[in-house]
């Protein structure tokens, strides 16, 4: 029986479902050390946890909007659970003394991580230290996405060595959800009213999308933040072109029926090492316009097949959708394909992907599936 740690900064409701199906797979005993219950800024709903878990004394410091976790005490943590190998979902300083603690035991240790190799191009010196000594003593690397095992390459680990655990979603429940009654939304922006996430582009390439089709666009914004009194009240001066709902911050399961309520999700970000919301719109049959600063854009979303993938401007956001909006066999092909790629992504393969990862760990490089073959 292989005695696994996990650690990472708080309860994710897109993990927990994986954390749990974990927790089932044969010969594996899986204890997650949580270093919060919970950062300021999250108001998730979380499903049960059904594994083996435990949460430290927090010790949360804010630097430059970043929430920082220092807990001591994940050694002591370590020290009751006794695993047999050690996965760490960050490097904030908690991840790095349980590092420290699997190098003095001389037990494996897996870095997890949902950075890109473009998202830390611009790290400190320091930064990218600490990423060449703990990756250089490590056994497997899991990441997010292809982005991630760029990121990991670049430290000069072979792909061999590289595991997916992909961020994802209940697929099943947006394909089950009944289809929307009655006119459906041109567009949706579903995430952070803030700055960053791009809402007031969005309303922008919905007004230009009324031009192109030569009337009303209607677009609906879900979620909240410090830009959506700004969004509402630029939204104000377009009536005569757009129609936009608000219906501010939504809860998990309200968030299917949201998205077949409208017809082509935009999803203008600045910078994203995935998108989550991306799965979303994905498994809920949505086209997709996102920009290359996702780390979904090229992976879950694909320029041509499933949506497209497009730099900042306004004018050729408003052509692309407006080509969507336009011809129905191009839509129902794009929302077709969006429900196919989804598919991959599921709590299944994410944890089969941390199982992976760990066995090949412990077998100290033999393969995948000799390492598959070790628990079977």
């Amino acid at each position: 029986m292989t005695r696994l740690a996990l650690i990472t900064n708080e309860p994710p409701p897109y993990r927990i479902p994986v954390f749990n199906r974990i927790a089932r797979i044969p010969g594996i005993t899986l204890q997650v050390i949580f270093c919060a219950r919970r950062e300021p800024n999250r108001h998730w709903d979380l499903p049960a946890f059904e594994f083996d878990h435990c949460f430290l004394n927090e010790r949360i410091t804010t630097v430059k909007g970043r929430y920082i976790h220092n807990n001591p005490d994940v050694v002591l943590a370590l020290k009751r659970f006794g695993p047999d190998v050690i996965v760490t979902d960050g490097l904030n300083p908690t991840q790095l003394y349980a590092f420290g603690y699997a190098m003095v035991k001389g037990i494996p240790h897996v870095p997890l991580t949902d950075g890109t190799y473009e998202s830390e191009l611009n790290l400190s010196k320091v930064h990218k230290l600490i990423r060449r000594i703990v990756y250089g003593r490590s056994k497997a690397y899991l990441s997010a996405s292809m982005g991630g095992q760029r990121l990991f390459e670049s430290y000069g680990v072979v792909p061999e060595q590289c595991f997916k655990s992909y961020l994802c979603i209940d697929n099943d429940a947006y394909q089950s959800t009944p289809q929307h009654e009655g006119d459906k939304f041109d567009l949706i922006f579903c995430g952070r009213m803030v700055p960053e996430k791009g809402p007031m582009f969005a309303l922008e390439v919905a007004e230009e999308v009324s031009r192109r089709l030569g009337r009303k666009a209607s677009i609906l914004f879900v979620g909240s933040g410090s830009e959506e009194q700004r969004v509402k009240s630029a939204a104000e001066g377009k009536k005569s072109r757009v129609v936009a709902y608000f219906h501010g911050f939504a809860k998990q399961g309200e968030l299917p029926s949201l998205y077949r309520s409208a017809r082509l999700f935009l999803f203008p970000t600045h910078a994203d090492v995935w998108g989550v919301v991306a799965n979303e719109a994905c498994a809920a049959g949505l086209p997709v316009i996102v920009t290359p600063y996702a780390g979904a854009a090229g992976e879950l979303v694909v320029h041509g097949e499933n949506g497209f993938v497009a730099e900042l401007d306004v004018g050729r956001w408003a052509d692309h959708a407006t080509s969507l909006l336009r011809d129905q066999t191009m839509w129902e092909k794009f929302s077709r394909r969006s429900l196919t790629l989804v598919r991959e992504y599921s709590f299944d393969n994410a944890a089969m992907g941390v199982a992976d990862a760990c066995r090949y760990a412990l077998s100290s490089g033999a393969s995948r599936k000799a390492s598959r073959a070790m628990s079977s």
